[in-house]
């Protein structure tokens, strides 16, 4: 590096061998070049491939504020079985969201979805796809914070299982159960965005993929990637009083009751 300059942006690198590379996309960070943000300088891609020097291949996308484990394959073919096997539901994702409201203790959002067009996207036939998220409620907070009618706001820490991989799952499913994502401007609340904003200084959208479980495409191995949900996200957990505990569950944080 030359004297006085910045050193090269970096991506966490969570797993990785002659296969393939795992890393933490932090929230903010496109997967790679879009028309829809055309201002956009930085891609996940790009910092990958400069970082270790050689060509990368997605095989899965993350929204550009949902941050966590992303998998890129290092050569096509290998990219080809692992973008199949997230495909045909091969690959079991968890997430951590935190959402407006308190949902029940645990359950199933089964809402189909037609497909969201964009430059990601070709024009679908506008027929809605059956789509599935399994839910539970890891803990909750009351906020003496008075939003829409009520003088307090009720939130939720939620872990999300998608069984089904649609544009924008997540956070439509949230949505249609009347539980939106915070930080969410398409799907969500802009009051209770704006709460988590001035109250704790949390701009960002709030959704993690935080493990991944899938068999290695060469070894035939299984492989479990753990993730952390980014640092704005882990202190506001902190401020909230929802701190990991001993593992109850395999996401390694305990329900906990206002």
């Amino acid at each position: 590096m030359k004297p006085g300059a910045e050193p090269a942006e970096t991506l966490p690198i969570l797993y990785a061998d002659d296969a393939l590379v795992v890393v933490n996309k932090p929230s903010g960070l496109l997967v790679h070049r879009s028309p829809i943000d055309r201002h956009e300088t930085r891609f996940a891609v790009q910092l990958l491939r400069n970082q270790l020097g050689r060509r990368v291949h997605p095989v899965h996308r993350l929204d550009k504020g949902t941050s966590g484990a992303l998998v890129f394959a290092l050569d096509r073919t290998i990219a080809g079985t692992l973008a199949a096997a997230f495909a045909s539901q091969q690959v079991q994702k968890s997430y951590l969201a935190i959402v407006r409201g308190w949902p029940a203790g645990s359950g199933t959002i089964e809402h189909a979805l037609e497909a969201v067009q964009d430059s990601y996207a070709p024009a679908g036939d506008g027929v809605a796809k059956p789509a599935r998220t399994d839910f539970r409620t890891l803990a909750t907070v009351e906020l003496p914070r008075r939003v829409d009618r009520y003088p307090t706001a009720r939130y939720a820490l939620l872990e999300l299982r998608p069984d089904t991989g649609r544009r924008h799952q997540l956070r439509r499913h949230l949505a249609h159960i009347s539980h939106p994502i915070i930080g969410d401007s398409t799907y969500g609340k802009g009051r209770h965005n704006r709460l988590f904003t001035e109250s704790f200084g949390v701009n960002r959208l709030l959704l993690a993929c935080v493990k991944l479980q899938f068999t290695h495409p060469v070894t035939g191995e299984p492989l479990v990637i753990d993730a952390d949900p980014g640092p704005a996200f882990a202190t506001l957990l902190e401020q909230l009083d929802w701190q990991p505990a001993t593992p109850a569950a395999d996401l390694g944080i305990s329900p906990v009751s206002p």
